[in-house]
């Protein structure tokens, strides 16, 4: 008797627990979108430009973490200068960052996870002698990318959120583009992205 009471009380302290965990449970979906500060790293001078991103989430809450996948469009760009010639390069990816968020203090969150991108447009427009040269570079470069988003965010009332979020490029998306930086080899190529995003979740619970 005295083990049915002790595997009685555990089943009823879990059901506790879970039904309190069930209680925290949030969701949202939403819209989101804002500017991108972009740069590309390279060996040498580039200059970053502005773009921007725009697309959707959803988001699971459990007590003070939450889990939000996006679908995002986002356009980039950067000045790229070698030797006497300078190049605008410009590409635009459908990303899906996977974001892990730590809730501290109300609305104000950490974030941290992986983007997956995946690229729809690339175009380097060349400058030099007078002459100008604009060149889709689309097949020259690798169709994918891999970057870690790191940033933070607030939850204002009414459903708005403001995230600020830096993307930094894991991986070498040049291909075969060569950039005359070494006749040798082909120029890596990484994407460095600034974001501020302004969302919407019109869908809370």
């Amino acid at each position: 008797m005295k083990k049915i009471n002790i595997l009685l009380a555990t089943i009823f302290l879990s059901a506790i627990c879970v039904s309190q965990s069930f209680a925290q449970l949030g969701f949202q979906l939403g819209i989101k979108g804002g500017p991108n500060f972009s740069n590309i790293k390279t060996d040498v001078s580039t200059e970053g430009q502005t773009g921007f991103h725009a697309g959707a989430y959803a988001m699971i809450k459990v007590s003070k973490i939450g889990i939000q996948p996006e679908l995002l469009f986002s356009s980039i760009s950067s000045d790229i200068t070698t030797g006497s010639a300078t190049s605008e390069f410009t590409s635009s990816y459908v990303n899906i960052p996977i974001i892990l968020k730590l809730y501290l203090v109300g609305g104000l969150n950490l974030q941290l996870g992986p983007q997956f991108g995946f690229a729809t447009f690339s175009e380097l427009k060349t400058a030099a002698a007078g002459v100008t040269t604009t060149t889709d570079v689309q097949d020259q470069l690798k169709s994918s990318d891999v970057s870690l988003a790191i940033g933070a965010g607030f939850d204002l009332p009414f459903g708005l959120n403001l995230t600020a979020r830096y993307n930094l490029g894991l991986s070498d998306i040049n291909d075969t583009l060569d950039l005359d930086i070494d006749p040798a080899t082909n120029d890596e190529l990484r994407n460095q992205v600034f974001q501020v995003s302004v969302g919407y979740a019109f869908v809370k619970k």
